[in-house]
C-alpha cells in the first residue's frame, strides 16, 4: 500500500491522478495548510524535510519526493508507457524536456508567489515580488501555449502524464479564465482531461464542483 501525503487541490492531485489511473492501491493522508499551519509543517518534515508535497511513501518504507520523479518511477514500477512514454519512443524526448519545463520552471512560481514573505521581509516589497513572479509565470505559460499550437508538445499526439499535469495546473492562479483567453491551446487539453473516465474520481477529490 502506497502513502501519498498531501492536500485536495494542491500538487498532490498530480500523483494522486496517476496512482488511480494505474490503480495502485494507495492512502491519501491530508496535511492540512502547509503555508499557516506550523503543525502541519511540522508533522510532514518528518518524512520530507522540505515539508513539501507530493510526498509519496512506498510499500517497503522509501520516500520519494519531487513529482517529475516519482512520474518517472511509477512509469518504471508499473512498466507502462501509457502515461510515460518509453525510452525508445520518438515522443520520449520532447515528454522530458516539457516535464522538467514545467517542474522546474512553471511549479517553482507557486512556492514563490503563494507566501513571498518566506523570500522577501519587506511588506512593499513583498507585492512587488509577488506581481513579478506572477507575470513570469504567465510568460512562462505563453511559451507552452506555442509549443502545444506548434506541435512540439507530445499532448497533441498521445495521452500522457503531461495532460495530467496541464490539467491540473490550470486550476491554479492565474486561473481557468485567464487560460481560455490568452493559452486556448493549453486550456483546450486541461479541459479535454477534465472529462477522462479514468480520472474522474481524483477530480472529484481534488476539484469538487
Amino acid at each position: 500500500m502506497y502513502k501519498l501525503f498531501g492536500e485536495p487541490g494542491w500538487g498532490s492531485a498530480l500523483i494522486e491522478a496517476q496512482l488511480q489511473w494505474y490503480q495502485l492501491p494507495f492512502e491519501f493522508e491530508s496535511v492540512g495548510d502547509l503555508f499557516r499551519s506550523h503543525g502541519a509543517r511540522e508533522r510532514l518534515t518528518r518524512v520530507n524535510p522540505l515539508a513539501q508535497i507530493p510526498t509519496l511513501v512506498m510499500p517497503d518504507g522509501q520516500v520519494i519526493t519531487e513529482s517529475a520523479a516519482i512520474t518517472l518511477y511509477l512509469a518504471d514500477i508499473t512498466k507502462s508507457d501509457e502515461l510515460v512514454p518509453a525510452a525508445d519512443s520518438p515522443e520520449r524526448c520532447a515528454f522530458l524536456r516539457w516535464l522538467v519545463f514545467l517542474i522546474a520552471n512553471i511549479y517553482p512560481t507557486f512556492t514563490y508567489k503563494d507566501d513571498p514573505s518566506r523570500f522577501v521581509t519587506d511588506k512593499s516589497a513583498q507585492e512587488d515580488f509577488s506581481k513579478n513572479v506572477g507575470q513570469y509565470r504567465s510568460r512562462l505559460w505563453k511559451i507552452v501555449e506555442e509549443a502545444v499550437q506548434t506541435e512540439q508538445f507530445p499532448t497533441n499526439r498521445s495521452f500522457s502524464a503531461l495532460d495530467i499535469y496541464l490539467c491540473v495546473m490550470t486550476r491554479w492562479q492565474p486561473g481557468r479564465d485567464w487560460f481560455a483567453q490568452h493559452c486556448p491551446a493549453v486550456y483546450n487539453i486541461a479541459r479535454r482531461v477534465d472529462g477522462h473516465p479514468k480520472l474522474m474520481a481524483c477530480w472529484q477529490h481534488n476539484f469538487p464542483e
